[in-house]
């Protein structure tokens, strides 16, 4: 079992060569389909995800193989949901993780099987996953893995946001729904591999919060990042919350007012985490998630600074 400490010092490129790998193309697979995806494949993106699951994974217990099957599947779905956020019936993006988006390339319906062969996978992967640990845990994680995805979290979220439009266009409504998108997968992140490992409840109910809290900052700075910045700088099509007149909390509160609302919730998830972290000291790993949130917020702020001397904000 790897330790936290270990994992932070640990070539990742395990996680590069498993997302890669971890869907099989079959020789008969169609031509179309199979280089479909692979370009999907080729392009994992940061893996940030994945990592944090394999930590999260291995500090509560869990081998490598099931904690990186695990890793894998969760961002097989989340890989998904952006292929799906990507087509021109949602998003109508042209570029993601720093490459044309697939359906640009290979048709709606190329993307849409790709997503469909990831969440597939996905699911299969999670099962192995789960199969050594409790049934009683093997329950309540795949009904976790049902409440996060399905109607009750990412698909509502989707939702909602594709009919931002008719809805009460404020802060309340801007979070709620990303609650639904961006939350409901950092709770999937964070919590599913604590539960699998035993969390006590009280550890679980703090990893909610700070799900919650990371959730919405992350939603933030992707927010302030789609006004302030270029596709260069994301890799991914800027400006199109405000073009098709999705959810923005820059857009609902001003640029300096998601930048307090983003410190306000750094500093809340730093008291749960101060807490979480006298009990269970091994996610300490969790402090440079939350650095990387602080940095964020630095880089988005000096670039909201660089527009206003430019007289553009």
């Amino acid at each position: 079992m790897y330790s936290a400490n270990v994992m932070d010092q640990l070539d990742t490129s395990f996680l590069v060569q498993a997302f890669s790998t971890s869907l099989s193309l079959p020789a008969a697979l169609d031509p179309n389909f199979r280089y479909a995806l692979r370009h999907v494949l080729d392009n994992p993106g940061s893996l940030v995800r994945p990592k944090l699951v394999f930590q999260m994974a291995t500090a509560y217990g869990l081998e490598p193989a099931p904690a990186q099957e695990l890793a894998i599947a969760l961002e097989y779905f989340h890989t998904a949901s952006l292929l799906f956020d990507d087509l021109p019936c949602m998003d109508n993006a042209l570029e993601r993780r720093g490459a044309p988006c697939t359906h640009l390339v290979f048709g709606e319906e190329g993307a849409i099987l790709s997503a469909l062969a990831l969440i597939n996978r996905a699911y299969a992967l999670t099962w192995r996953a789960v199969a050594g640990c409790p049934r009683d845990r093997q329950a309540r994680a795949l009904d976790f893995i049902e409440h996060c995805l399905g109607v009750d979290g990412l698909l509502n979220g989707q939702s909602f946001d594709l009919h931002y439009s008719t809805l009460p266009q404020g802060l309340e409504t801007t979070e709620r729904i990303a609650r639904g998108k961006t939350v409901s997968l950092i709770r999937l992140t964070l919590a599913l591999p604590a539960m699998l490992g035993g969390a006590s409840a009280r550890e679980l109910q703090q990893i909610d919060r700070i799900s919650e809290f990371w959730g919405l900052g992350y939603q933030i700075v992707d927010d302030l990042k789609d006004v302030l910045q270029s596709s260069a700088q994301t890799g991914k099509t800027p400006g199109r919350d405000v073009l098709l007149d999705r959810p923005n909390i820059a857009a609902v509160i001003g640029i300096q007012g998601a930048v307090q609302r983003l410190t306000r919730l750094i500093d809340l998830g730093d008291r749960v985490l101060r807490s979480l972290l006298a009990s269970r000291p091994e996610l300490d790993f969790l402090e440079r998630l939350r650095g990387e949130l602080q940095a964020e917020l630095a880089r988005v702020t000096r670039d909201s600074c660089v527009l206003a001397e430019e007289g553009r904000l």
